[in-house]
């Protein structure tokens, strides 16, 4: 990073958190150190169970590091009081998987409901800021719909204009693209890339699909064994020689990442009986 580059929106200082149980407890990121460049769009990748979920959850204050700091513009997101996380989380957006929208609330009241709740502005001036924000996901003519009568990739649509209603610094996707046709998919990729050009924000992109997030991101972050295996640009990443990486990328059955979960071996499991010597009898 050169002298003339801002610091980082985000940063993670020897992160350390697991989450305790029954046999002691289940380690998910070790000693991690990573940053989020402020104004460009960073992915976050990595295979299902490597943290990522837990990185924004370390983020938004719903879980706290055990070691290490979480400094967001500076502040250690642990050790905020109450009403510093909430000023702090109001400078945040979030857009869940599949948009979590309201299910009882038409789609001006889905946009609406931040601003209801955060701020004291008039009826006038929020129907002004929410038909703005639905214009910029092209969902405008949508507003007095109910979340029934919307696709799957509008309600997606929805939930972004949601999420950028408080005008937030950094906005964190969680699987933005799931479950999408490809014409949602990239209509939602596009508008997470003009979104963080127009308005100037930092994005966070929790992401598995790998063609369109590579498409995207400035900086890849890859996520494994509960560490970092890899980060750079989207090609850097591409052209890692790291095993683990080189299989993640490529989509590939067969190297560290393996289709059995560890556990007993046969013989503990079936009292010395193999499966192979029950002619593969269940």
């Amino acid at each position: 990073m050169s002298d003339s580059a801002p610091p980082a929106l985000l940063e993670f200082r020897h992160v350390t958190f697991a989450y305790p149980g029954a046999k002691g407890d289940r380690v998910i990121l070790g000693d991690v150190t990573l940053s989020v460049p402020r104004g460009k769009v960073t992915a976050l990748m990595g295979a299902s169970g490597g943290g990522k979920t837990t990185v924004l959850r370390l983020i938004g204050g719903q879980q706290k590091a055990n070691q290490g700091e979480v400094l967001f513009d500076g502040r250690d997101i642990g050790q905020l009081g109450q009403t510093e996380l909430y000023a702090a989380r109001r400078r945040m957006g979030m857009l869940f998987q599949f948009g979590a929208l309201f299910t009882d609330l038409s789609v001006f009241d889905n946009v609406a409901f931040p601003l209801r709740e955060h701020t004291s502005l008039t009826e006038e001036l929020i129907r002004d800021i929410v038909l703005m924000k639905l214009n910029a996901v092209g969902l405008r003519g949508a507003r007095d719909l109910m979340p029934s009568e919307i696709s799957g990739g509008m309600a997606r649509r929805v939930a972004l204009a949601r999420a950028i209603v408080l005008d937030p610094e950094l906005i964190m996707y969680d699987e933005p693209f799931a479950g999408l046709d490809p014409i949602s998919l990239g209509t939602a990729a596009q508008l997470i890339r003009q979104l963080n050009d127009t308005l100037g924000i930092t994005s966070i992109v929790v992401s598995h699909d790998l063609e369109e997030t590579f498409r995207i991101a400035d900086k890849v972050i890859i996520l494994a064994n509960g560490g970092i295996a890899a980060q750079g640009t989207p090609d850097e990443v591409r052209h890692s020689t790291d095993p683990l990486v080189h299989q993640f990328v490529n989509a590939l059955a067969e190297g560290p990442v393996q289709f059995h979960y560890p556990g007993p071996n046969e013989a503990e499991d079936f009292g010395g009986v193999s499966a192979t010597s029950r002619g593969g009898r269940p």
